[in-house]
């Protein structure tokens, strides 16, 4: 019963089937680097992201075979919207990371309704107002995933999951309906907003695949990297490395006491909607990780591969000193500082290009402790064995040092990404490829595991960190 998933970046999206045995075949993979026509706005083209999306899905069936689902992960928040008629983009896609309505948010929040300009509410209204200011057209708005099962469906179906949903700023706190406050502030027609649907559980049949394979799950791509390394019991947590880093955490039926953020700085998330039933965790940011080792490679050339960063970094014992905080786009949980910038301090004449190589390496592992510290702060529990992925899950000094400053063991995933592995999981839940939660959680295998060392500094970090805060302080004034 094996299951085709498509999953849906921010800079490439790919294709693959996941098997019973919970291995991965058939990759396929196409680059789709969003457009930054000034400073600040990030875009993509939705009609030549989704026809690379299809491409790869198809590709992928003709190399494999007919699958008995299909899973769709994707990057959440980013905004498409188009014609129902037509089925065509009515403007450039807004993606997660575009800041344009950051004033638009400033004003709605003080007015009451919290929002953030990474959230779909003010793309959309934006958008609406550019297209149709009189709110009289027909029109659809959907994260990547409704636009692919409208693809996919022949735009018989509209729809997008509760994990998804969730993180539009569209819903009441309970995850339970759209708020009607807020669309009459923002003119949202009810009408263009997809029906939200279980992450797992059949929804339509893929009449555009050979085959038709029934679409049975779909989830938002940190959720999906969550049950892909099997943390679907309360209390268990993963952080992916990717280009930023995302610690969650899976709790249970009890949403999180605190409305937005708490006081550690995580948000409570829709972990997955299974059976009309809501399982909620946390969520805690790092706004750049694999950033800075492409800052290394790309702009300071002192290695010249991610990959060579472990390697260069391992030819020292450690940082002799030197001290690196990744705050390139800011900070993040759980010091929301959108003015701080990176620091690197504790310099010498002897410092060499392989000491600022570790400490960078170094940095990001301990703004991954920050993390897990934020999490056990807004949940109360107290972590265990930490589960990672993303490429910088492949650095040995980097695990290691994560290791040392969280204390705790770290499991590293068997796969590069685990988001395909939980699309997959949710899809297979629904056609009975597992028989439950157990059978997902069983099918946890680490490539390997890492046992902490000696701890490190946390309050010398933590001095460091408090040196690169506030470095733009009208920026570090913006609070969402």
């Amino acid at each position: 019963m094996s299951i085709l998933v498509i999953d849906l970046g921010t800079s490439s999206v790919r294709a693959a089937v996941v098997h019973p045995d919970a291995t991965v075949s058939h990759e396929v993979r196409r680059h789709t680097l969003p457009d930054s026509p000034v400073p600040g706005l990030v875009e993509f083209d939705a009609v030549a992201y989704g026809r690379a999306a299809m491409d790869c899905a198809r590709e992928v069936l003709a190399a494999h075979g007919p699958v008995e689902a299909v899973g769709i992960t994707n990057q959440r928040a980013s905004t498409v919207v188009w014609d129902r008629d037509t089925g065509e983009p009515v403007a450039p896609a807004q993606g997660w990371q575009d800041l344009r309505t950051v004033g638009d948010c400033l004003v709605l929040n003080a007015e009451g309704f919290r929002q953030a300009p990474n959230l779909s509410a003010t793309k959309l209204a934006n958008i609406l107002d550019a297209v149709d200011p009189d709110r009289s057209r027909d029109l659809c708005f959907g994260t990547p995933d409704s636009w692919l099962v409208w693809l996919l469906t022949g735009g018989a179906h509209h729809v997008s999951d509760c994990s998804n949903a969730a993180v539009w700023g569209l819903m009441t706190a309970e995850a339970t309906h759209f708020d009607p406050k807020l669309l009459e502030r923002l003119r949202i027609p009810a009408s263009c907003l997809p029906r939200v649907v279980d992450s797992s559980g059949v929804v339509a049949e893929a009449t555009a695949l050979d085959g038709a394979p029934p679409i049975a799950g779909i989830a938002g791509d940190q959720m999906a990297s969550l049950i892909g390394q099997g943390c679907v019991r309360p209390g268990l947590a993963k952080i992916t490395f990717g280009t930023g880093g995302m610690l969650d955490v899976c709790l249970g039926p009890d949403r999180p006491r605190f409305a937005t953020r708490g006081a550690g700085g995580t948000f409570p998330i829709v972990c997955w909607r299974r059976d009309d039933t809501i399982t909620w965790g946390v969520e805690g940011i790092m706004l750049s990780a694999g950033t800075n080792v492409e800052w290394l490679r790309d702009d300071l050339g002192l290695i010249a591969s991610s990959d060579e960063s472990a390697e260069v970094a391992a030819t020292v014992p450690d940082t002799d000193g030197v001290v690196y905080v990744p705050a390139l786009l800011g900070l993040g949980t759980p010091r929301w500082d959108y003015g701080a910038r990176g620091a690197l301090l504790g310099l010498t004449r002897g410092s060499t290009a392989a000491h600022v190589v570790r400490a960078v390496l170094e940095g990001v592992a301990e703004r991954g402790a920050d993390l897990v510290e934020a999490a056990e702060a807004d949940t109360g529990l107290a972590l265990g064995d930490l589960r990672i992925d993303g490429g910088m899950a492949a650095n040995p000094v980097f695990v290691q040092h994560l290791a040392d400053a969280t204390g705790r063991p770290v499991e590293v995933a068997p796969v590069h990404e685990a988001t395909t592995l939980g699309a997959g999981f949710l899809a297979g839940l629904a056609i009975g490829t597992w028989d439950g939660w157990d059978d997902i959680a069983g099918t946890w295998r680490p490539a390997r595991r890492v046992e902490p060392g000696a701890p490190t500094d946390r309050d010398r970090w933590r001095d460091a960190v408090d040196r690169s805060a506030r470095w733009f302080g009208d920026l570090s004034d913006l609070d969402f």
